[in-house]
């Protein structure tokens, strides 16, 4: 199998480099997406049209049939998106701790609604703004080190924890605070789809987790790390991503 992955926020494809190196001697093949405003990108605006535009560039590229596509975190928004551009170009689309559209609401607001049947808001986004910092221009980056491995690498080691955090990037969130997003393609295709929760996260509370989870009609999937099992256990996360793609829906998507 191929797998496309796709960071999320202030990472880049980098992240996904021990998880690669495993599904490749597991026999798979898998590449990494740098977003526009991220990695080798990072001085290129951010906007939602074209962060779509490298994620299907990446399941176009050499020649390839299907793709199981994985999204982290702020990733499952732009791997839907992709998802929905090209859904004939997805075998399986996984949610590793990962945001899902509402449809016909901004990323902000699907991020922040409670699953109930009154939408609920929760704005709270808790200790972690803390730890961060805005330039002029807007663009948000983790402040210090403490800070990252509190919230993303808390299982990783210290040095490892460390070769990340020096790679980290900004995040500037473009036109996705304001853009309300339709993925049309992307419901009625209902592709083979899986989520991953993450047991130790401290950065996806764990009432988004089910919300994603119940949205996709899925059974939740786990792994014990933190936010990043991509680097604290990247044989185990590529075992369990293959074993995802063994998995069906048991309910139908749910838009809103």
């Amino acid at each position: 199998m191929r797998f496309v992955f796709v960071h999320g926020g202030f990472h880049a494809a980098w992240c996904w480099e021990p998880t690669i190196a495993e599904l490749r001697a597991l026999g798979h093949d898998a590449v990494a997406v740098d977003l526009p405003g991220h990695g080798a990108r990072v001085d290129e605006e951010s906007t939602l049209a074209n962060r779509c535009e490298a994620v299907v560039a990446a399941l176009q590229a050499d020649g390839a049939d299907k793709s199981v596509l994985v999204g982290h975190s702020g990733g499952g928004f732009d791997a839907t998106l992709a998802a929905d551009a090209a859904p004939d170009l997805v075998r399986h689309i996984v949610y590793l701790a990962a945001a899902l559209p509402r449809e016909g609401r901004t990323y902000p607001e699907a991020m922040a609604m409670r699953d109930s049947e009154e939408g609920e808001f929760d704005a709270d986004v808790g200790e972690m703004l803390g730890y961060l910092k805005f330039d002029d221009d807007g663009a948000m980056w983790f402040a210090d080190f403490e800070g990252a491995w509190r919230y993303f690498y808390h299982d990783c080691d210290e040095a490892t924890a460390r070769w990340a955090f020096e790679r980290l990037g900004p995040e500037r969130f473009g036109d996705t605070t304001v853009t309300p997003v339709s993925v049309p393609r992307f419901w009625a295709a209902e592709l083979p789809r899986s989520f991953i929760r993450c047991l130790q996260d401290r950065s996806m509370p764990r009432w988004l987790a089910d919300t994603v989870t119940r949205r996709l009609g899925v059974q939740q999937l786990t792994i014990d790390t933190s936010h990043s099992p991509f680097l604290s256990r990247p044989r185990e996360l590529a075992e369990l991503l293959v074993h995802a793609t063994t998995t069906e829906p048991v309910g139908p998507l749910v838009p809103h």
